[in-house]
């Protein structure tokens, strides 16, 4: 292929992509995938490399390129299966996250998977929104081993009923998240089937391995540019939520001739509570911090990762060995490895790397089960940026490892016994310097009805660092009836209780003179 031949296969890809994710959010019935849109899909070849991905969420693609060569070896694939799973320890995240995969055959041959990954706020945890202050994974919800929920397009009516765990809920409903994501890998595998036939396979998997080769080349270029050395960084978590605190993730990253080693022997054991990462979840930090110093036009496909090794201890923070509770490693953890890996790169490239952003998702989950019925509800609460060398970092947005979107205030109300009374910027939460971070916000819940609540939270002792002399971001505030709670925990509310969460600033970029 030439290069514009190569740019247009590309972008075809991508755009299978992109149909599956529309597809999954026209489709879905929570506010969690149809609104927050979070959820992701990709393309990977019949080895279960990565070939394209839509711009979703960073954490759930960068730990399916990582696994899923490990996944779909496992099975025997036919025509028309579908694999279901969330083991964490299986190239999954966290138990909410599900993954659905499905094979392409073209005239009896296996050439690639369509693949999609999507949050869902019931996984049958201890505490509503499947996102407990746990200390065991069977505490987080149901485990999922990888299998088929669908054989030879035939759906397996033991494996639909398995995942019906929730009988305080209409089952319809409770499964239609499902049904979306199934739909949406139809309508990717339609696609693709009608792109290979359209190229013929031969020609389709040329275009792959040239793909991935264009992509090794300008990730090699792009890691040639960091000086060749040893750099080293250390940040800490605030508390794994069972009292303990400043856990530490070490960094030693080895760069030379265009490759990068990264090294974590230097991070604490994994811990009693959920903050615990699978080595997957650190894998993908690693992918999204280096993918951000290629070049725009790099593929997102597995060559692109071809210049990069790590290594992390078994039974450490950032390589948990089950049955280690992880659903916040997915969401607080990943985003600290982030901030790690960005410290060590700015010894080496100091003016192209920016200082932190607000280092945490701000979970936030909810709900309750009534004779009534049973409501379920989960996000992530935006901050702010580390501001970069000649930009001020951007306020009140989601940053590095998740990309979903604001839950619209009439869609949260619409469906769940609340309201939002104040939404609003924090304003001079970001570090000061010569660019400013981003400012983070202030999201005001009141309660109309009983429920219980669980924040899973970080930043809220150590605030996000500032760079080449930049101040800190201001650190997070969680409220429940304006006192001051824990990072990280649960508790009861009643109608006419409040819950305010105020979230980090980015750190500044620059001494201010």
């Amino acid at each position: 292929m030439n290069a514009i031949e190569l740019n247009v296969f590309n972008s075809r890809l991508e755009a299978v992509c992109d149909e599956m994710g529309v597809t999954l959010k026209r489709s879905a019935f929570s506010p969690n995938i149809k609104d927050r849109l979070d959820f992701s899909c990709a393309v990977f070849d019949a080895d279960g490399k990565l070939c394209a991905q839509a711009a979703h969420v960073p954490v759930h693609l960068g730990s399916m390129a990582y696994a899923m060569k490990g996944v779909v070896g496992r099975q025997e694939w036919s025509e028309g299966d579908m694999m279901v799973m969330n083991d964490p320890f299986m190239g999954g995240t966290h138990l909410p996250d599900v993954t659905v995969i499905a094979p392409v055959f073209i005239t009896g041959e296996l050439v690639a998977f369509v693949v999609n990954r999507a949050h869902h706020a019931n996984i049958g945890a201890t505490t509503p929104g499947s996102m407990p202050v746990s200390s065991k994974l069977d505490e987080e919800g149901v485990l999922i081993k990888p299998q088929l929920l669908i054989k030879k397009g035939i759906d397996n009516e033991a494996v639909w009923r398995s995942l019906a765990f929730d009988t305080g809920q209409q089952e319809g409903d409770f499964l239609g998240d499902f049904q979306a994501q199934v739909s949406a890998n139809r309508a990717g595998v339609n696609r693709l089937s009608l792109l290979i036939k359209d190229m013929s396979v031969e020609m389709f998997l040329q275009g792959v391995d040239e793909l991935n080769e264009y992509a090794r080349r300008l990730s090699h270029s792009a890691l040639a540019t960091i000086p060749e050395g040893r750099y080293s960084f250390q940040d800490v978590m605030d508390s794994d939520g069972f009292g303990q605190g400043a856990i530490s993730i070490g960094l030693s990253l080895d760069v030379r001739a265009g490759e990068v080693n990264l090294d974590f022997s230097g991070t604490s054991p994994q811990v009693k509570g959920n903050i615990n990462c699978p080595i997957s979840v650190t894998a993908a930090a690693v992918y999204y911090v280096f993918r951000c110093l290629m070049p725009e036009q790099t593929p997102a496909c597995a060559g692109a990762f071809d210049f990069i090794k790590m290594m992390a201890p078994e039974g450490s923070l950032v390589n948990a060995c089950y049955p280690a509770a992880v659903a916040a490693g997915n969401v607080e953890t990943s985003t600290r490895v982030v901030d790690v890996i960005l410290g060590a790169l700015s010894k080496a490239i100091p003016e192209r790397i920016p200082a932190a952003s607000q280092g945490t998702m701000n979970n936030i989950a909810m709900g309750m089960s009534h004779r009534a019925g049973r409501w379920d509800y989960y996000e992530t609460i935006a901050g702010g940026c580390g501001a970069s060398n000649g930009r001020a970092g951007l306020s009140a947005v989601q940053s590095h490892m998740t990309n979903t979107l604001n839950t619209p205030i009439e869609s949260l109300e619409m469906h769940y016994p609340l309201c939002v009374e104040k939404y609003e910027l924090r304003r001079s939460s970001g570090g000061k310097g010569i660019w400013t971070g981003g400012d983070g916000v202030a999201k005001h819940f009141r309660f109309k009805d009983s429920a219980i609540v669980t924040l899973l939270t970080e930043r809220r002792l150590s605030g996000p660092w500032g760079a080449n002399g930049g101040q800190g971001g201001l650190v997070g505030v969680n409220l429940f009836n304006n006192k001051v709670v824990a990072d990280k925990t649960s508790f009861k509310v009643s109608s006419g209780d409040t819950v305010e969460i105020r979230t980090p600033g980015g750190g500044g970029w620059g001494k201010c003179n």
